[in-house]
């Protein structure tokens, strides 16, 4: 794999692999190792307080000399103190996502910082794009944790936001092996974020029980959860089956929200209960076969991009 485009330009990287910024599974321990071969590591800071983002930057700095960036979910009540912490830190790469992009845009960019934000929906990246954003990552329904109501997939949604925007596309949802980056290219994006497949590495700061329940799921192991709150891929299992029963039975969004709770992804992916934790995982679950380390699946992911590469040169 040899590419060379305006994503690896910006972010001055090898490879166009974004390791996705997720709640209880990336830190400084899997951004780093990302970092060093070759892609773009996030911590995400979606389940950190502003200390402890502090702390995973400074040891991520340690860690590695090579470009790495902060994924900040602009829902958060902090999200203004985590975005100074990250000024603070002399961060130079910030993914935002969940909310409006015109809130902190501006003053990342006044300092110096690069900003890239994730949606679901071609409007929503016409509107990314005219608050002076600076890449996309443009997120398919396969993907794990939070999506977009429209449900659309990631083969859709890529081409027609490539069409409608002039800044570069990073595809998401769905992709853990190197056919999904080479599709990924082929409808036009530029980069690919990919996210359970790096939660299910050792570097990962997932539980292992959360790891093998990914690597044993099967293609259809996923489901997708309260649609009238916003919509939650995850694996199934007991809480999941309980959230769809719900919604079924006609339960309101305040008792969705009851049953849902603010610390179900805590259990079931950084405490590893499978009975009442929330495990988001997307649709790719069902392509991952192993728990390997950071090093080992870059490996396997450029030499995957190769031979299917090889394959279709040869039609």
């Amino acid at each position: 794999m040899t590419i060379n485009n305006r994503i690896t330009q910006l972010f001055s990287i090898k490879y166009p692999i974004i390791q996705a910024g997720m709640v209880w599974a990336s830190g400084w321990k899997l951004a780093s190792a990302v970092s060093n071969n070759g892609g773009l590591g996030l911590i995400g800071s979606g389940s950190m307080k502003p200390v402890l983002l502090e702390e995973h930057i400074l040891k991520c700095n340690n860690a590695t000399d090579k470009p790495f960036g902060v994924n900040i979910p602009l829902m958060r009540k902090d999200a203004k103190d985590l975005v100074n912490i990250c000024i603070q830190n002399k961060i130079k790469i910030i993914f935002t996502s969940a909310g409006n992009p015109k809130s902190y845009t501006d003053k990342l960019k006044a300092n110096n910082i690069i900003v890239v934000h994730v949606v679901p929906s071609v409007k929503f990246a016409l509107k990314a794009e005219s608050s002076g954003c600076d890449a996309l990552v443009v997120e398919g329904v396969e993907a794990g944790g939070h999506n977009g109501i429209d449900e659309t997939t990631t083969l859709c949604l890529t081409p027609q936001v490539v069409d409608a925007v002039k800044i570069p596309v990073i595809a998401a949802g769905g992709i853990a092996d190197g056919r999904g980056i080479l599709a990924s290219l082929s409808l036009g994006a530029e980069g690919v974020q990919i996210g359970t497949r790096f939660a299910a590495t050792v570097e990962s700061s997932a539980h292992d029980n959360y790891k093998k329940r990914v690597v044993d799921a099967k293609d259809n192991d996923t489901i997708l959860a309260y649609k009238k709150i916003g919509l939650v891929r995850m694996l199934k299992n007991d809480f999941a089956n309980r959230s769809i029963q719900a919604e079924q039975n006609g339960w309101d969004e305040k008792q969705l929200e009851e049953l849902l709770g603010k610390k179900r992804e805590k259990l079931g992916i950084f405490e590893g209960d499978e009975i009442d934790g929330e495990m988001e995982a997307g649709q790719s679950s069902g392509i991952i076969k192993n728990i390997l380390s950071v090093d080992e699946l870059f490996k396997e992911l450029i030499s995957g991009f190769d031979i299917a590469m090889e394959k279709i040169t040869k039609y």
